[in-house]
């Protein structure tokens, strides 16, 4: 602020999970490389603070094996973009997510691209450049605009970051799982031809999913918070927390009740789902799910409207739980994914 200088942050979701990471990585060292404008400092921003970065279990296994120091990587708390903004310094480049939460709101006048591959939620100011398209991955919309760009500006670690982002969020371009689309396995397929010297897609697939499922050194706070979505309503705030073990092991964790109740009221929310996913051999999904909170009403809310689901239908079965202020489920559709369930709950809300 003091020298004047533009700042264009390039900055994933509040997950800030694998994908968010390495297109945020890649699109801004891409820009630096490539824009025209020579005053701004282009700066890939993880939207957590640096305190979370643990949690991310896949991402700080790719980046140290690549040899990316977690010293080089600025996180959300290390930089005050409402200040940037304020001073007029700021431009805003969305990857993987399209919509600003909230508590950003104020920000919003300074996005100027958003990069993302869910459906448009809402439609952006006109001088916002928005591309939101349907594939398995944000890094393959990032892997097109770059292989788009000036012969030379990809190297072999950026293309190695993203041909492992891609293998994991299309589950190694398994149509089983759902999430692969032509436009993905066309974009490894030509991260590999330029860059024949990259591991084998079983290899990188299998070492960044056991790293994301590695969740033995964390506490069941941790667990929650390692990959979270909160949704509010008016009255209340929903947690939804994706868990990487088998809903069995989970609901038998120790003082896991306690921890549930302190995980809600330490940071406000009324009740929390908890969908587990684990993986067979043959990389096919099994999905669970759990309601837990102690409002009985807003949880038989949840709880009809995933039974009662349609677009998608979740095909529920209920288990037995140990507690009454928690349901259980098994999840007949592994397709069926927490951007597919989301949509649910916040009409339930």
């Amino acid at each position: 602020v003091r020298r004047h200088q533009e700042i264009h942050v390039v900055m994933g979701n509040e997950a800030c999970d694998l994908d968010s990471t390495v297109s945020a990585l890649a699109l801004a060292y891409f820009l630096a490389k490539t824009s025209p404008a020579p005053k701004a400092a282009f700066i890939p921003v993880l939207n957590i603070p640096r305190a979370d970065f643990a949690l991310r279990t896949e991402t700080t296994f790719l980046l140290r094996e690549q040899g990316i120091p977690a010293t080089s990587l600025i996180f959300r708390d290390e930089i005050d973009l409402g200040g940037l903004h304020h001073a007029g310094l700021l431009s805003l480049t969305l990857v993987d997510h399209h919509v600003l939460p909230g508590t950003d709101a104020a920000l919003e006048e300074a996005v100027v691209e958003a990069l993302d591959h869910r459906p448009l939620d809402r439609d952006r100011a006109p001088h916002c450049q928005v591309v939101a398209e349907p594939v398995g991955s944000c890094a393959t919309l990032v892997t097109e605009r770059i292989a788009q760009g000036p012969p030379g500006v990809l190297d072999r670690l950026t293309a190695t970051l993203l041909h492992g982002t891609i293998l994991l969020d299309c589950v190694n371009l398994s149509p089983a799982a759902g999430k692969v689309t032509p436009r993905d396995v066309a974009c490894v397929s030509l991260l590999e031809e330029r860059f024949p010297e990259l591991p084998a897609r079983d290899a990188v697939f299998k070492a960044l999913q056991a790293a994301k499922f590695d969740v033995s050194g964390l506490t069941t706070e941790q667990m929650l918070r390692k990959d979270l979505k909160v949704l509010s309503s008016d009255e209340l705030l929903l947690a939804i927390s994706a868990i990487y073990v088998d809903l069995e092991t989970f609901l038998h964790r120790p003082d896991l009740l306690q921890d549930l109740d302190a995980f809600c009221q330490a940071q406000g929310y009324a009740g929390l789902v908890a969908m587990t996913i684990s993986f067979s051999e043959r990389h096919e999904p099994s999905r669970q799910l759990a309601v837990y909170s102690r409002h009985e009403t807003l949880r038989s809310t949840v709880c009809r409207a995933l039974e009662e689901a349609t677009a998608p239908a979740l095909q529920l079965q209920p288990l037995p739980s140990p507690w009454s202020c928690l349901a259980a489920y098994a999840q007949g559709n592994a397709l069926a994914s927490r951007k597919k369930v989301l949509p649910i709950l916040r009409a339930a809300l």
